[in-house]
């Protein structure tokens, strides 16, 4: 089990954002409706076209809302629109991803506080891992994510189905860069708990030990001890 996970953790960190499918050009190009207007950052379309009893949640062949095509299209005005007409924001796509997760792997600050400001949540629980946007951010080392997450509310020590926490993921699928040790920081400021250890028993701090990643270890060291 421990060899199978740590093949995934080097798959994850090679290609850490492939479950996620943006549109592809023709299929932007293919768009109407509001669908359309979302991908465009058509405000004043999207103001006429969601009327009461309108396909705002409508799906393309991805599975992808309207909402969804705002965001991976870095559109945030337009996602608050469609927020603030009624889109549901807990709608998931065929890779089960939300639209705080889209922003949140693409780094997206934007439109994440677009997103958030609308009223969208961060503790939603989405992709194939039953992992949150929090943990998606903390691998990718978004630390400026990750910082916004934290002040939405996000579940800090969540553990996703391979048994990491956005803490323990920060460690092992960065390469101990500053932006993964920022993010390190982040959460352990904010409160994240240094004690959960992964399925083989090791805590974030062991690996960072096992990693050589002084920076993360003199952070994970200096930790409130609970």
């Amino acid at each position: 089990m421990i060899s199978q996970l740590v093949a995934i953790a080097l798959l994850l960190a090679a290609a850490p954002a492939s479950a996620q499918t943006p549109p592809s050009a023709s299929e932007l190009a293919a768009y109407t409706g509001l669908h359309a207007a979302a991908a465009k950052g058509d405000v004043e379309t999207i103001a006429r076209l969601a009327a009461p009893g309108s396909e705002l949640n409508a799906r393309d062949g991805n599975g992808r809302t309207p909402l969804h095509v705002a965001t991976f299209q870095r559109q945030g005005a337009a996602a608050k629109r469609l927020i603030a007409a009624g889109a549901d924001t807990a709608r998931l796509d065929n890779q089960r991803y939300d639209a705080i997760t889209i922003a949140a792997v693409a780094d997206d600050e934007a439109t994440l506080q677009a997103l958030l400001d609308a009223g969208a949540s961060a503790k939603l629980i989405t992709s194939v891992y039953d992992g949150t946007a929090l943990i998606a951010a903390a691998h990718l080392g978004h630390d400026g994510v990750v910082r916004r997450l934290i002040a939405a509310g996000a579940p800090l020590d969540h553990v996703n189905n391979l048994g990491w926490t956005a803490l323990i993921e920060a460690v092992i699928l960065g390469q101990g860069g500053p932006r993964h040790v920022a993010t390190v920081k982040a959460l352990v400021d904010a409160g994240a708990d240094t004690r959960i250890a992964d399925r083989g028993g090791k805590t974030p701090l062991a690996h960072a030990r096992d990693r050589g990643y002084a920076p993360m270890v003199a952070i994970l060291e200096a930790a409130p001890k609970r």
